[in-house]
């Protein structure tokens, strides 16, 4: 191992201080357009980088995901995140994850701070027409909605997982829709339609899609194939495997894998091809035991299985086709390698963890210092170098000989053992100590420049008798609300004063219609009453592959309450009812607030 490798070391031979982005100009290769470069980005949520079949999984076919490696390059040693949000936001920021406020999937957990500059802030400010299209997991309140992150265009849903894939309610830019057909499908059409639309001009389309997490849902022209089929492949411990969960998740992975091709099509019958950089990797280790190569871990798990991603990226007639990386690299490295790739201008307001890789791509036989990548979730960090694991307890394994962390060779290397324990301190000390010991942001409402705010039962906090559909916050509601001491609040901040349209979205049997809810924020109170019945049925089970463990859905009726008016300042957001003449008041899914009188800034 070569001496550079404290943290603190790094800090410096990675260039990791520099406050902005180096933009130099892409070299010019046969067949490359003096245009700027597009961008599209596709991120699959809980695929392990064992569920594609060039990876060696013969359970499954990705022809299309394959196609990207051959027409491109291909890392072999990639490294995400443990989960979902935190890969999300090393990827807008090219930043470890706790430095943006980032540490959790849920309840404002997953939010990225406001003063982190995003891959979309930087791109949108070159020219180029921003997207995003899917589940976003970054924050759902504007500014942190993808339309306060730098993309004009949003698609999809900001929550952590969503509970119905087929037609759900979705939002554009900020206002509830319903979709159309089954998710993946849907974003996909959508990103498409942006495509076509922004042929002319240089654009960014981020595509989160939101499969194979749960529920383990997909049509059925893909579960077809799989539901009676034998698999060849099994998990390294075979006796953990939920046979049926692995068949949905690979079904997903086939969809995912079409959808990709109609992507790469349209890209070629536009005549893009050759000025379109696609870039194809997962936000973590697969969602149930199941075959990865032997890997040590899953999704949760800061070992390989639970971090090692695949990662493909093509440039048709500029990134040599086939070629193979070995040097290791992460998420955080994708936001200085586009910009560096695509050679444009523009700065971040803070240091950087990643580097470019753009060297990597484009020269042959290029001088690559050895670097650490470091991985942390739930207490857990470990650290990765070109050819060893600091894992748990301090085990260390030899990824070359040893690749499914069987053998802890920390006795027999102890220097090697210390120079990456200290390594790790060395990076808790500087990248943890900037997440606060307790969340203090609230979820701001009524931004000036933005229309709609949503504020889900996921973010708020219930009291009395009332309870929560699921204990995952992610698309739950609330229920059991029997009393009038009952309430569920919201720790806000609202952003400037004005008059606000309140929609809640709740269900209802026959016999409990009549009650009075009030809402309150300060002196402001607004109050109305439930006058119709709205009683839908759980549903999701049908359509579950599997048997999820996230909560159910219902279709949930819009009650307009009417205008209030809050004052700018922070506080609490309360929901009460003040009779109930039934058994309960009502399920409560979100509120909707819509400020009328939204100012028009520039």
């Amino acid at each position: 191992m070569k001496k550079c490798l404290l943290y603190r070391d790094f800090l410096a031979c990675l260039v990791l201080s520099l406050a902005f982005v180096s933009c130099g100009t892409p070299r010019q290769i046969d067949n490359q357009s003096t245009d700027p470069p597009n961008v599209i980005i596709i991120l699959s949520d809980d695929q392990g980088w064992g569920d594609l079949s060039i990876n060696g999984n013969t359970n499954l076919s990705t022809p299309n995901i394959d196609m990207l490696s051959a027409n491109g390059a291909s890392f072999e040693r990639f490294y995400v995140c443990a989960v979902c949000s935190p890969t999300r936001a090393e990827v807008l920021t090219g930043r470890y994850h706790p430095r943006g406020g980032v540490y959790s999937t849920s309840a404002g957990g997953e939010r990225l701070d406001l003063d982190e500059t995003t891959i979309a802030d930087l791109f949108k400010s070159a020219g180029y027409a921003t997207a995003a299209f899917g589940k976003w997991h970054n924050g759902m309140q504007y500014p942190y909605h993808p339309n306060g992150r730098g993309f004009d265009e949003f698609y999809g849903f900001c929550s952590g997982h969503w509970g119905n894939y087929f037609s759900p309610v979705l939002e554009h830019n900020g206002e509830l829709v319903r979709g159309e057909g089954f998710v993946i499908d849907d974003f996909t059409e959508k990103a498409m339609a942006f495509i076509e639309k922004n042929q002319d001009q240089p654009f960014l389309v981020y595509l989160p899609y939101n499969t194979p997490h749960s529920p383990m849902q997909v049509p059925q022209q893909w579960w077809a194939k799989f539901e009676n089929k034998a698999l060849e492949k099994l998990h390294r411990e075979p006796e953990k495997e939920n046979i049926r969960h692995t068949k949905a998740a690979l079904a997903m992975c086939e969809n995912i894998d079409w959808n990709v091709g109609r992507v790469v099509d349209k890209i070629m019958e536009l005549g893009l091809e050759e000025n379109t950089i696609i870039v194809y990797f997962a936000d973590n280790g697969p969602n149930g035991w199941r075959w990865n190569d032997g890997m040590k871990g899953r999704k949760g798990s800061t070992d390989e299985g639970g971090v090692r991603s695949p990662l493909f990226i093509q440039w048709t007639g500029v990134i040599e086709a086939g070629k193979n990386i070995s040097q290791i690299a992460g998420a955080i490295d994708l936001l200085p390698s586009l910009v560096d790739l695509t050679g444009i201008e523009g700065t971040t307001n803070k240091p950087l963890d990643g580097i470019s890789l753009k060297p990597l791509l484009m020269e042959r036989d290029h001088e690559w210092e050895d670097r650490l990548i470091f991985n942390h979730w739930r207490n857990a960090t470990s650290v990765r170098s070109q050819q060893y694991r600091l894992g748990r307890n301090n085990h260390l394994f030899d990824m070359v000989h040893d690749p499914g962390q069987k053998t802890d060779i920390s006795q027999q290397y102890p220097e090697i053992l210390q120079q990456l324990m200290d390594a790790e301190k060395a990076w808790e000390k500087e990248v943890l100590i900037e997440l606060p010991a307790k969340d203090n942001r609230p979820f701001p409402i009524g931004h000036p420049r933005y229309s709609f705010t949503q504020l889900p039962a996921r973010d708020g906090i219930s009291s009395g008798n009332i309870q929560r559909s699921n204990r995952y916050p992610n698309c739950s509601f609330f229920t059991n609300w029997i009393g009038t001491e009952d309430k569920v609040t919201w720790d806000v901040e609202v952003l400037a004063d004005g008059e606000f349209e309140v929609v809640l979205y709740y269900t209802c049997s026959e016999e409990d219609v009549g009650s009075v809810i009030e809402l309150e924020f300060g002196a402001n109170k607004l109050t109305g009453q439930i006058t119709e019945a709205h009683d839908p049925p759980l549903t999701g089970m049908e359509n579950d592959r599997d048997q999820r463990i996230e909560s159910y859905v219902k279709d949930f009726k819009p009650l307009n309450l009417g205008t209030v008016y809050l004052n700018k300042g922070t506080g609490k957001l309360s929901v009460k009812a003040l009779e109930i003449p039934g058994s309960q008041a009502m399920d409560l899914r979100l509120l909707m607030l819509t400020r009328t009188d939204r100012l028009k800034i520039d």
